[in-house]
């Protein structure tokens, strides 16, 4: 798999992640459970299945223009 999250995205993902997992404990919901396993899988290995279909979005997707 090659990646496509940045590492900003990734810190987002990995937040949201917990913040899921957490909140699906505290009420015992087995689909908030399951989409915040699925969203830190996405945040350890850099990789978005969305961003894959959709495209070039995400990392890298609109580069600097730097002049020297």
């Amino acid at each position: 798999m090659k990646k496509n999250i940045g590492s900003k995205d990734r810190f987002i993902r990995l937040g949201l992640a917990f913040i899921l997992i957490a909140y699906s404990i505290c009420k015992n919901s087995w689909l908030l459970l399951m989409f915040g396993l699925f969203t830190l899988l996405e945040a350890l290995f850099s990789w978005c299945i969305l961003y894959q279909i959709l495209g070039k979005i995400g990392k890298n997707s609109c580069p600097i223009n730097r002049k020297k």
